[in-house]
């Protein structure tokens, strides 16, 4: 594993142990040539997705890219980290479980939105309004209409029957 500080290719493990309920691997290294302390992770992968966007594009899917994502909707809300790991861990699960490899950027938005409608209404709102592009204050308002309605089983509240 490289150095993050110095790029020294020769990084020790200090320190392993099980993360995510097991789903994952931490570990503390160090370089011996910069003295610098880092942590990794290792997941399993079950299959490489490819992301299909709006505009028919395709690319690899990106974990940290979701990871991001989530973590701007969750800016300065008081959830616990290893809360937020387990919900991306469980919506990364569910896409490579579903037997096929390529994905639509809309399933992944949709599974974002189930998760983060489980565990704060504010984040909720944030991510939706980007996911479903809004435009104006009556957008909001309507979401918010809504996420005080309890969910239909099955569906993210605003999609179309």
């Amino acid at each position: 594993m490289r150095c993050p500080f110095c790029g020294s290719q020769e990084t020790q493990v200090k320190d392993s142990r099980p993360a995510e309920d097991g789903a994952a691997i931490r570990r503390r290294r160090v370089c011996p040539d910069c003295n610098g302390r880092f942590t990794t992770f290792e997941r399993v992968q079950l299959r490489d997705l490819t992301v299909v966007k709006r505009s028919g594009r395709r690319v690899p899917f990106d974990r940290d890219k979701l990871a991001r994502s989530v973590e701007v909707a969750l800016r300065k809300r008081a959830v616990e980290a290893e809360r937020v790991e387990r919900m991306i861990s469980g919506i990364v699960r569910q896409l490579e479980s579903s037997g096929d490899g390529e994905v639509s950027s809309e399933e992944i938005g949709r599974h974002v939105m189930e998760a983060l409608r489980g565990i704060d209404d504010v984040a909720y709102v944030r991510f939706a309004s980007v996911y479903r592009d809004f435009r104006e204050a009556g957008d909001f308002e309507a979401l918010i209409r809504e996420l005080a309605a309890p969910p239909l089983a099955g569906r993210v509240p605003g999609e179309a029957d």
